[in-house]
């Protein structure tokens, strides 16, 4: 997407709890929540297991904590000829694409895609301690797909800051469309293919019984996504995917540094785009700092590599690696974590989302947090 410049901001909701008024200058001091707990929004791959990124929070050994979060993002996403294309129609104005143009787009020399639309995502985790080290947890998705509101907003952005319009202004606004003619695939859709709905489960298991040295603290974790229901059309592949994920966190006083890395065997898809089994590398390296005892600001970088490769498509745009940053902000009340957060694509921005947001609360009856 044509973007905003690089990083943006964030805020992201977390985790708090109760503690014995003793620890006064404990609470005073504030705590470290851990990277922003977001997962990646992006349309291509966009079904696949994807792990999110590990909190520094521990709860008590029997206790439970739930996880809330709501993610937006907007999608304007296209190969050159077709920015082209919609650039030689702005001067007639805004028009509702119809088969013509798709047949247009189509006619196109060599591959060619477009993906116009927004996407809402509800994420409700369950985590459970069973004992000192082990930690269970189960996520479940609801997605919903639409047109949305954000357009006039960028578009409104790239006026006054002078950017292109990378043909916005030739559609109407706060539609979907999605086409695709690549390699392996011819897929059209004027209009949402799908409402949305139920996404697969995710099961995990985290361990934290490895000790580090001085102040640095390691989680590993493993996950597996399972279809429900076999493969239904921009809701799941109907395939298993299975990730593994090692968390390096170094906290200080009043701030703390973080590295993630993750791999994900991801089956594959033959749905509106084909996408090949692959395993699938993940790094998100952040920065936490205290604000004050219940304000902290993250800042975290996410990389991760196409699902696509040669056998499905040879446009640079959508074999280019994602890269992705957030800025996040988070304020906890008591036993409660609330977050708001703005994710910004950068660097190859036809593969990524223009803009994306998080808006999350997590409630932790009991964990190691002083009460505030």
């Amino acid at each position: 997407m044509k973007k905003l410049p690089a990083a943006t901001l964030l805020m992201f909701a977390g985790l708090a709890s109760g503690m014995p008024v003793a620890q006064a200058k404990e609470q005073e001091q504030g705590q470290l929540y851990g990277l922003l707990r977001s997962r990646d929004l992006t349309p291509f791959g966009f079904l696949r297991l994807d792990m999110r990124p590990a909190h520094a929070i521990s709860i008590k050994p029997g206790s439970w904590a739930i996880e809330t979060e709501v993610g937006y993002q907007n999608t304007w996403a296209l190969s050159p000829d077709v920015e082209q294309y919609l650039t030689g129609l702005e001067s007639s104005g805004r028009r509702d694409l119809g088969p013509a143009d798709a047949q247009a787009i189509r006619d196109l020399p060599g591959e060619n895609y477009l993906l116009d639309m927004e996407l809402a995502l509800l994420d409700v985790t369950f985590h459970y301690k069973i004992s000192d080290i082990w930690t269970a947890y189960v996520i479940a998705s609801g997605v919903s797909y639409q047109g949305g509101f954000l357009d006039s907003t960028i578009e409104g952005f790239h006026d006054t800051f002078g950017f292109s319009t990378f043909g916005r202004p030739a559609v109407t606004r706060n539609q979907v469309n999605l086409i695709y003619d690549l390699k392996s695939t011819q897929y059209t859709s004027l209009g949402r293919p799908t409402d949305g709905g139920l996404l697969d489960p995710t099961l995990g298991l985290r361990y934290t019984g490895l000790t580090l040295p001085g102040k640095w603290h390691l989680a590993t974790e493993v996950a597996v996504k399972v279809p429900i229901s076999g493969r239904r059309e921009l809701l799941s592949t109907g395939r298993t995917d299975y990730g593994v994920q090692m968390s390096l966190q170094r906290k200080g006083q009043h701030h703390a540094f973080y590295v993630d890395a993750a791999a994900v065997y991801y089956s594959g898809s033959s749905q509106v785009s084909e996408q090949e089994s692959q395993i699938i590398p993940t790094l998100i390296v952040g920065y936490e700092r205290m604000l004050t005892a219940r304000t902290n600001v993250n800042l975290q970088g996410y990389v991760s590599p196409s699902v696509y490769s040669h056998r499905e498509t040879d446009l640079d745009e959508l074999l280019g690696t994602k890269y992705q940053a957030s800025l996040g902000v988070r304020h906890r009340r008591n036993n409660v974590l609330f977050t708001f957060a703005v994710t910004e694509n950068l660097q190859n921005i036809n593969n990524t989302p223009d803009i994306g947001f998080q808006l999350g609360i997590a409630w932790v009856p009991l964990s190691s947090l002083p009460a505030r």
